[in-house]
């Protein structure tokens, strides 16, 4: 497949699929890190190569919002005391 360019379009949309001998600058030369991390728990082991023991709560990925509020997502499919005894409930 081709791509139509002209000079009627504003944006394009580009990846960079690989890195030249020289940065771009403002594109290139500097890391920024990822904005958001993973929510769901198994993503968040993936992540951190943790095992089935390690508690995630303690490696999620927190937004700093002022230098005092820190914001962090609501762990998806977190295996708790509480819903273990919930799911006992629900079998008998």
């Amino acid at each position: 497949r081709g791509c139509v360019v002209g000079p009627d379009l504003a944006t394009l949309s580009l990846v960079i699929s690989k890195k030249g001998e020289q940065d771009i600058p403002g594109l290139t030369d500097d890391q920024r890190p990822r904005r958001l991390g993973p929510k769901r728990a198994s993503n968040i082991r993936k992540l951190f190569n943790l095992e089935k023991k390690d508690d995630v709560r303690n490696f999620v990925v927190r937004r700093e919002l002022s230098e005092k509020k820190k914001k962090a997502p609501k762990i998806q499919r977190l295996v708790t005391p509480a819903m273990l005894q919930r799911k006992r409930y629900f079998r008998s």
